[in-house]
């Protein structure tokens, strides 16, 4: 049954959203937003040969088009809708880029690759795109409270719905559209929206996030164009929220965030697997630790986790590194045998089918329990004596202390890159995205990352 929207919601929405990046940015919303683009480069360099990726490209580039965008990691320049799609599905693919809880997904993926093709395109500076992708990842939060936790729980991919609709306020930010022409642009993404839970484990759900970029470009595009659609999508009756929600929650969309933005809760990823089994890894890998426990002395191990984890990472059975990424039981025997689920090649089809990872996973049992909280996970591990050990983790905290945040992800930025770039070329990727919003420092690293393919 759906609440009586608010009157001029999705304007609204649009005007709060948008405040923050018309606004003189604090040093701290310029850091976080250098981050996220650092940690995108990484994650997509890092994918730039994944099989889902080179068959997209393959597919993309017979198509032929205008070489408007890079391609990163490749030689290959496509149309600003092609290299968006591209570039985000690539982001996605490894499933080890960033999460904001707010939108219950992946908020940068949607955003970062149609705002990268749009300025490179129209030649335009570091410091407009990061404005741009400060307004496209509040409204998506935003959005995302509007909807949530409903959406997610109906089988809908918030990174692919929610987030196209932010890639359109960004794209739109970028292209300095009005806020008339804005809400269309948001409306002319709504009714294209698409991404279903069901296909986590398969080359879709990458998929997922390169099309909201796309969608989320061409909608404002098109809104720049004078194409039109209605302005108020998300309230309006047989809209957004009244499709894909149980209702619409006006309330806690507006709400001001708990730390100033919602960018100010951006969750990295440091494990290369969704985000949902991270409380497990981290629980199971200090029990692991603090007790020198080893496969053979263990007799079993439980993972107890709220039940809506059920239907995103808990394939009981993967038999592919893709899907291990979505099972709790593999990700905790990974974290029981002390597999560096940090390196991206831990995934893999063969480590996972091997005897000794089946008979480890044999051990876990995942028990899904109403009263632990979403994110949080609770593992208790029992040696063949008998002797109980527990550990309890929360994976929505957000690390507050910024410069030991850029250190983690300039580590993680060199695991990821350095096989391919050298520790050189990774250093000069990390310089020139913490110069990017200063005159000519898109170019820079438009330039440094063409160097890459």
């Amino acid at each position: 049954m759906h609440d009586t929207p608010p009157q001029d919601f999705t304007k609204t929405l649009l005007e709060i959203s948008t405040r923050a990046p018309r606004a003189e940015m604090a040093p701290e919303a310029w850091r976080l937003a250098r981050q996220c683009v650092l940690d995108w480069v990484a994650v997509t360099l890092a994918a730039r040969h994944e099989p889902l990726v080179d068959t997209l490209a393959a597919s993309l580039a017979e198509e032929g088009a205008a070489p408007q965008a890079m391609v990163l990691g490749r030689p290959l320049r496509l149309s600003c809708l092609q290299a968006a799609l591209l570039n985000g599905t690539a982001s996605h693919a490894l499933d080890y880029d960033d999460v904001n809880y707010a939108l219950m997904g992946h908020p940068s993926v949607p955003l970062l690759p149609a705002l990268l093709a749009l300025a490179e395109h129209r030649r335009l500076e570091g410091d407009a795109l990061l404005r741009a992708f400060l307004a496209g990842y509040e409204f998506e939060c935003r959005v995302g409270l509007a909807v949530g936790p409903s959406h997610y729980a109906r089988g809908f991919h918030a990174t692919a719905t929610v987030g196209a609709l932010g890639a359109a306020v960004a794209c739109a930010h970028l292209l300095g559209l009005d806020a008339e022409t804005t809400a269309h642009a948001v409306g002319i993404a709504a009714t294209q929206t698409a991404g279903l839970k069901s296909m986590f484990g398969t080359d879709c759900k990458p998929l997922h996030a390169g099309n909201a970029a796309r969608t989320g470009l061409l909608s404002a595009s098109l809104a720049a164009r004078g194409f039109t659609s209605r302005t108020d999508s998300l309230e309006c009756e047989q809209g957004f929220a009244a499709t894909h929600a149980e209702r619409l929650n006006a309330e806690a969309a507006l709400a001001e965030p708990p730390l100033g933005l919602h960018l100010r809760a951006n969750l990295f990823k440091y494990h290369a697997s969704c985000y949902e089994t991270h409380a497990t890894i981290e629980a199971t890998a200090r029990l692991r630790q603090a007790h020198a426990l080893t496969p053979a002395a263990i007799d079993s191990v439980e993972i107890r986790v709220n039940p809506y984890c059920d239907r995103i990472c808990n394939i009981a059975e993967p038999a592919t590194g893709l899907q291990a990424k979505f099972s709790l039981r593999q990700t905790a025997a990974f974290a029981v045998a002390g597999v560096d689920t940090a390196d991206i090649a831990s995934f893999s089809d063969t480590r996972v089918n091997s005897a000794e990872s089946v008979a480890l996973r044999g051990k876990c049992q995942v028990v899904l329990d109403p009263d632990v909280p979403a994110s949080q996970a609770v593992v208790r591990i029992r040696d063949h004596e008998g002797q109980p050990y527990e550990a309890h983790h929360d994976a929505s905290r957000p690390v507050l202390d910024l410069v030991q945040q850029q250190a983690r992800l300039e580590a993680k930025a060199h695991s990821l890159l350095d096989s391919l770039l050298g520790s050189s070329g990774c250093d000069e990727i990390v310089r020139t995205v913490n110069g990017m919003e200063a005159p000519g420092g898109l170019g820079r690293l438009l330039e440094c990352l063409s160097n890459r393919a």
